[in-house]
């Protein structure tokens, strides 16, 4: 239980969902910090509710690059998919090339506004890292694993499963976590095309020259990627001490 207390993850999580909570009563602070402004507290949504929609674009994008990323980086590590290996590093580079607010002008005119093309630009924005990692971690097995496996007669698919993927994912989630945290910054866009997150008070913030604003959203963005990198941190040393 002290143990658990002395947790930087554990009070880092306190510290969002307590600023979460306290945000609505903090209009006399931002009022003292900035009494320049008429409105120095964002009232149009819940902060509560912006996190949830937040998580869930991200969640969303993410689960969604991961299904892609990995299963893409395991068929180009199979002796069918290799010759495809340059075409799709190629491909996926080439889709985090483009801005997110690029890929967003381009989805609304076809989608329109709301979710789906924040999810898009998340989703191709994300596709990298775990891509990257995941043919990283296939790369770094050992041959001698692969012929043990063969020797007992695995066949390639049990030998992926049971072999390959085991070694390979701490490596693989480091490049989800960073994947991860590159679209809750990147989440924060999503307000752009009329989608609800934590970005919402910065991009109204930013458009009507209200500081005040954009700090309130800034901070809660900053804690949420602080706390869900720290999360990460914990999976990969449980990964780490179970791979030993």
């Amino acid at each position: 239980m002290i143990r658990l207390l002395r947790s930087p993850l554990l009070w880092l999580a306190a510290l969002f969902i307590a600023l979460l909570l306290a945000m609505p009563y903090s209009g006399p602070l931002f009022a003292h910090w900035f009494p320049q402004l008429e409105r120095p507290l964002y009232l149009q949504d819940s902060f509560s509710q912006l996190a949830v929609a937040h998580i869930e674009l991200v969640a969303v994008s993410s689960l969604l690059a991961i299904v892609i990323g990995m299963g893409a980086g395991i068929l180009v590590t199979r002796r069918a998919g290799r010759e495809f290996r340059s075409l799709v590093e190629t491909l996926v580079a080439a889709g985090q090339t483009f801005p997110p607010v690029a890929v967003l002008a381009i989805a609304v005119p076809v989608i329109g506004f709301g979710e789906q093309p924040a999810i898009i630009a998340l989703l191709l924005y994300g596709l990298l890292p775990i891509l990257q990692g995941t043919l990283a971690g296939i790369g770094a097995v050992p041959a001698s694993a692969r012929d043990i496996a063969e020797g007992v007669g695995m066949h390639p698919w049990q030998i992926l499963w049971k072999v390959e993927l085991p070694l390979a994912a701490p490596v693989i989630l480091a490049g989800v976590r960073t994947s991860v945290i590159i679209n809750i910054g990147t989440a924060a866009i999503a307000s752009t095309v009329g989608a609800k997150s934590l970005g919402t008070p910065v991009i109204i913030g930013l458009s009507g020259f209200n500081t005040a604003y954009v700090i309130q959203g800034a901070i809660l963005v900053a804690l949420l990627a602080i706390v869900t990198d720290r999360l990460f941190e914990r999976l990969l040393r449980w990964l780490n001490r179970h791979a030993e």
